[in-house]
């Protein structure tokens, strides 16, 4: 239950968190406890519910979260001068069943939201052409080719134009173009910091993310260049290509710059052969779809210390709700399930998942030392001055993302999640770099969410940005979709989750536009995976 001021989260934790203000000499009661605070708290931070002596477990969400450095009295505050990082250990002897009550969802059972239905039965929620290149030299002509075809077809968002027409000349007029296309919602393009130069493992990893892109279900066709001498040559690409989807048939050009004697004469033929391509795609409207049709994936970012008590809850409610239903939830960021692992390898179904898991967090922390650091290290100085003090702290309530249904897949970065159930996709924590990897593992929304604020967005899937308090909605109103805030005021989380979830379904039917896609936020980059070969041995 959440108080006015203060919530504890499991009756079996020792710490409780502050939801205002509070200071040294204000005392509280619960379940029979008196407290009285010896320093002042922040909101979104913790203090202790009792004396903790060096060494003593520190608990939240009802697990171990960290250990004292030094003895707590209890009223004080928790901060990185007096706990450290610290989880449970995790045994794979442990093989009892999972045991999940599924959430009654009888009031979705026939719902629905519009998307596009592709010949393979596959459903997109939008419907673009894409633009990419498979080395970095080629950026150039991405872009332009991007920028010269949404110009001329009339997709471009011109107001940044306009103001500067007004600043330079005192007047905003702009000719608008008609979209030529209405089935076709726009053309993005990915430009890439890799494709030579570097481990051919970076190669290799960027054309199994590029094939899953062009494979998408929001995808229906793709322009390709490359220089022609680089290591991600087109065969590597069309290889990573045909094992995604043996069955490919996507209108596909490409591009080698070498073959051609001028750049100009090569962008002009790649700009009407991919104009005549767009012209011949078979015109496709949204259908009703059933839900168990939505794949979605579960990100955080820019996180604080209301996180784990609003914005992913109330996302893993959603997760769940879906999953019931039949659809497809990714849960991302394995640095963000650091000290959670038992909980996530408690709910795997199978054994060769419980191992999956481990060993590619082993694959993780590996890469890490190999740095001198470990994936402990992940909180952000953000993080730790909005409540989120130790890794553990942050990633057991970053973990509430994925609610509590049952575990049925483990996927490596790149490698496609089922199309129902709770998966576990493994990426970075960076924001860009685990949206990509979401997108490529099949997921055709993404819900984000922020304590801080963050611009994130993705060329070809529409992200909701949720702000986990409602200051932050305020402020960064362009930017944040919904406001998971008012769980924080004392609103069920039930009611803002069910909110949520209407949310999500306008979006996928793109009756909501998120702010992402009108600010632009077309963001992609590729996670660089240097030592962890040895984690898919």
């Amino acid at each position: 239950m959440i108080m006015q001021k203060i919530l504890r989260i499991d009756s079996n934790d020792n710490l409780i968190v502050a939801l205002k203000d509070l200071h040294a000499g204000e005392s509280f009661s619960w379940d029979d406890d008196n407290i009285t605070l010896v320093t002042d708290v922040k909101a979104k931070h913790k203090f202790a519910t009792q004396d903790i002596p060096l060494d003593g477990i520190v608990s939240m969400y009802g697990t171990p979260v960290g250990k004292a450095t030094r003895p707590i009295v209890k009223g004080e505050a928790i901060t990185v001068d007096n706990i450290r990082h610290y989880a449970a250990p995790v045994t794979l002897e442990d093989v009892e069943p999972y045991h999940w009550q599924a959430p009654d969802v009888s009031e979705w059972s026939t719902r629905t939201f519009k998307g596009y239905v592709r010949d393979d039965g596959r459903v997109g929620t939008a419907s673009y052409w894409l633009v990419f290149p498979l080395v970095f030299c080629e950026n150039r002509n991405v872009s332009k080719l991007t920028n010269a075809l949404n110009d001329a077809l009339g997709y471009t968002n011109n107001s940044l134009k306009k103001f500067a027409l007004n600043l330079t000349s005192g007047s905003d007029e702009l000719i608008e173009t008609a979209r030529m296309f209405p089935h076709i919602e726009g053309v993005r393009c990915i430009t890439v910091t890799s494709g030579c130069g570097g481990a051919t493992s970076d190669c290799e990893t960027m054309c199994d993310v590029l094939a899953a892109y062009a494979d998408h279900p929001n995808v229906i066709g793709m322009t390709v260049f490359s220089l022609g001498c680089e290591k991600a040559q087109q065969k590597m690409f069309k290889d990573a290509l045909a094992r995604r989807n043996p069955e490919f048939d996507k209108p596909a050009l490409y591009f080698l710059q070498q073959e051609w004697n001028s750049e100009e004469r090569m962008m002009q033929t790649a700009l009407q052969q991919t104009f005549e391509a767009m012209k011949a795609v078979k015109p496709t409207e949204r259908v009703e779809v059933p839900l168990s049709c939505l794949k979605v994936g579960m990100k955080c970012g820019g996180s604080d210390g209301f996180s784990g008590i609003s914005g992913n809850p109330a996302m893993g409610l959603v997760s769940d709700w879906l999953t019931t239903l039949g659809g497809a939830s990714g849960l991302a960021e394995f640095p963000e399930l650091c000290g959670a692992e038992g909980d996530m390898v408690k709910r795997c179904i199978n054994l060769e998942d419980k191992k999956k898991f481990l060993n590619l967090m082993q694959g993780y922390e590996k890469t890490a030392n190999f740095f001198d650091t470990t994936i402990a290290d992940n909180p952000s100085f953000g993080n730790i001055a909005d409540g989120l003090i130790t890794d553990a702290i942050k990633s057991t309530g970053a973990a509430k993302k994925g609610g509590r249904a049952p575990i049925v897949s483990v996927c490596d970065y790149a490698e496609p999640m089922p199309d129902s159930g709770l998966s576990l996709v493994c990426t970075p924590g960076n924001d860009v770099d685990a949206v990509t990897g979401l997108v490529a593992a099949g997921c055709n929304v993404v819900i984000f969410s922020t304590g801080l604020g963050t611009p994130t967005g993705n060329p070809i899937v529409p992200v909701l940005k949720i702000s986990t308090n409602s200051t932050i909605a305020r402020r960064l109103s362009d930017m944040i979709d919904f406001d998971c805030g008012p769980v924080i005021d004392g609103t069920p989380l039930e009611d803002v989750s069910r909110e949520l979830f209407e949310k999500v379904i306008e979006t996928a039917s793109k009756d909501y536009v998120v702010k992402a896609d009108k600010l632009e936020q077309f963001d992609f980059m590729l996670w660089k995976q240097i030592g962890r070969a040895s984690c898919r041995e």
